[in-house]
C-alpha cells in the first residue's frame, strides 16, 4: 500500500529542508530514527566546512540514512562537493535547474537525487534528467513557492507523466495529517512531504515564538513582500501576522536593503542582522521583534494545534492513515 516506503525508506514520509537552518541535525535524527526521510538544509552560501559538520553531527543522533537539500539559487558548488563526498542518501535540490550532467555526478557518488518542482514541465524536465523521485510543490505550500498549480490538479498530471518508471511522486503544499496523506495517495503520489508540520515540532531549530504562532493562527497569504533583494521573483506563503496585514501592499520597489535592523540571529554559525522585509525566519538563537519577521507557514496551518516530536507527527501519519485506508474507505 501506499504509506509503505520510497526510496529505501520505511516510510513515505518526507521532512523537507527548511531554510535557512530550522531543520537541523535533532530534527533531522529524529525524523530518520522514526523511519521517515529528513533532510538538512545546506547554507544559502558556501560553507563547506560547516555544512560537513553538520552532516557529522547528524551521524552521531542516528545511524539511519538522511538527506541535504540545496537551493540551486545561491552559492553551492563547495557546499556539493561536501554533500557527495560524505554519501549522504538523498541530495533534494530546488529552485534550479536539475541538470542530467548533476544526477550523473550524484548517481556515481551513491547518492539519489530528488528535485522539488512546481510545475508539469518541470517534473517533465526531472524525468527526462534520469532523478530518484520528484517533490510536487502546489501553491498552498509554506515558505518558498515555485509554481502557481495546487497540488489536487498538478499531482495526478505528474503521476500520469511518470507512468511506469519507478520515479516515486512526493506531495508537499498544505498537508498536515492522516487526511492529507491518504488524499495524496489517491491523488497517485507515493509519499508526502511536510515542511509546516514539521517546523512545530519540538526538535526543529525554530524560534518558540515561531512554533507558538504556528499553532495560534489559520490564516496564510501568498505573497512577495519578504526578502525581494536577496531572492529576487521568489514569492512565498506566510502567516498573516498583523505586521504582514499592515505591510501586505508594499510599493513593488521597496525591499529589505533600505530598511531599519529589527533583530539578529546566528545563521548557520554566521551572526546576521535581520532587517524589515528580510525573508529570514526567526531560529532559536533570533532577538529583536520576532512577530514583524516572514512567518512562513502552508495552508494546513490551521490543522496544527499542538507542538509534538518528529517521531509522534510520522507516527501518527502512518497510524491513522492505515485506519482511514482500512476503515473508512472500504
Amino acid at each position: 500500500m501506499g504509506w509503505k516506503g520510497i526510496l529505501g525508506f520505511e516510510y513515505g514520509i518526507v521532512q523537507p529542508p527548511l531554510g535557512p537552518d530550522i531543520s537541523g541535525p535533532h530534527l533531522v535524527a529524529a525524523v530518520a530514527n522514526s523511519g521517515a526521510l529528513g533532510f538538512l538544509r545546506s547554507p544559502d552560501w558556501e560553507s563547506p566546512d560547516y555544512l560537513r559538520e553538520l552532516i557529522k553531527k547528524t551521524r552521531t543522533l542516528t545511524n539511519k540514512p538522511f538527506g541535504v537539500g540545496v537551493v540551486l539559487a545561491f552559492p553551492h558548488e563547495e557546499n556539493l562537493k561536501v554533500i557527495l563526498d560524505e554519501k549522504v542518501a538523498v541530495l533534494q535540490v530546488y529552485w534550479g535547474d536539475c541538470t542530467k550532467e548533476l544526477v550523473i555526478r550524484a548517481h556515481s557518488a551513491g547518492v539519489k537525487v530528488v528535485p522539488q518542482v512546481g510545475s508539469f514541465e518541470g517534473a517533465k524536465q526531472a524525468i527526462d534528467a534520469g532523478v530518484d523521485g520528484i517533490i510536487v510543490q502546489g501553491r498552498e505550500a509554506g515558505g518558498h513557492v515555485i509554481g502557481q498549480d495546487g497540488l489536487i490538479s498538478l499531482v495526478p498530471r505528474v503521476v500520469d507523466l511518470v507512468g511506469d518508471r519507478d520515479i516515486p511522486v512526493i506531495a508537499a503544499g498544505g498537508i498536515v495529517d492522516a487526511r492529507g496523506y491518504v488524499a495524496a495517495l489517491a491523488l497517485g503520489a507515493r509519499g508526502i512531504c511536510l515542511g509546516t508540520r514539521f517546523v512545530a515540532t519540538d526538535e526543529s531549530y525554530a524560534h518558540p515564538t515561531y512554533k507558538r504562532k504556528l499553532v495560534e493562527m489559520a490564516e496564510t497569504d501568498y505573497t512577495n513582500v519578504f526578502g525581494r533583494a536577496r531572492w529576487p521573483g521568489a514569492p512565498h506563503r506566510v502567516l498573516q501576522t498583523p505586521f504582514y496585514k499592515d505591510w501586505r501592499s508594499l510599493p513593488a520597489h521597496e525591499n529589505e536593503a533600505n530598511q531599519p535592523v529589527i533583530g539578529h540571529s546566528t545563521i548557520n554559525g554566521v551572526e546576521k542582522e535581520i532587517r524589515r522585509f528580510a525573508g529570514t525566519v526567526p531560529n532559536v538563537t533570533t532577538t529583536g521583534d520576532l512577530e514583524s519577521m516572514a512567518l512562513y507557514a502552508g495552508q494546513g496551518v490551521g490543522l496544527i494545534k499542538e507542538i509534538i516530536s518528529a517521531g509522534e507527527v510520522v507516527k501518527r501519519l502512518v497510524e491513522e492513515a492505515q485506519l482511514i485506508i482500512q476503515k473508512d474507505l472500504n
